[in-house]
């Protein structure tokens, strides 16, 4: 079985230990004092995009987000109670590796449902990202740039660019990427 993070309860965990109050989260991450109130409470799941844009009240990564109460072991080896998951609307993230802060490089196993996309907004963050679809069809935009990646196809971009990926198609995608410097 994956570790499967509470979200709301982390957040508060996090916050907490910055010693802030949501409102003073509220104000640094420019998200409103309800939203992360609801996200805390577990009232709302928040999309990626959204918990990007709350982190950056810390700052903190979403990987240092999820890993946060882990201890900063060494580890060599992973099985996949060991992975790190984050899912929200058809969209499956598994981090190979628990804490990455100080290391250089994030690697990530994505699954996307027939129909299922990473939200409204684009993604944005530091570094550069690569990845391969091993099945299925991805949808990728990168900036003004589309394209539909089939099994065997890639894509690599700078992340600063504004990106966005969907599964526009009725079949499971599954994708292999990783980013540089870990930013997720």
């Amino acid at each position: 079985m994956e570790h499967e993070p509470d979200v709301g309860n982390l957040l508060r965990v996090v916050r907490e230990d910055y010693g802030l109050s949501q409102r003073g989260l509220s104000r640094r991450c420019s998200v409103s004092n309800a939203t992360i109130s609801q996200i805390e409470s577990g009232q709302l799941n928040p999309t990626v995009s959204m918990l990007k844009r709350v982190l950056t009240g810390f700052p903190m990564s979403l990987s240092e987000f999820f890993t946060y109460e882990l201890g900063n072991d060494e580890q060599v080896f992973f099985t996949a109670r060991d992975m790190i998951t984050l899912s929200r609307d058809g969209v499956n993230y598994r981090q190979i590796g628990g804490r990455l802060l100080g290391r250089s490089i994030q690697f990530l196993v994505e699954e996307y449902a027939p129909k299922s996309n990473t939200g409204r907004v684009a993604l944005r963050h530091d570094g550069e990202e690569c990845g391969i679809v091993l099945e299925g069809k991805l949808t990728v935009t990168v900036d003004e740039q589309t394209r539909v990646l089939s099994a065997g196809e890639a894509y690599y971009f700078k992340s600063s660019l504004p990106h966005s990926f969907k599964n526009d198609g009725e079949d499971l995608c599954k994708v292999v990427s990783a980013c540089t410097p870990p930013s997720f």
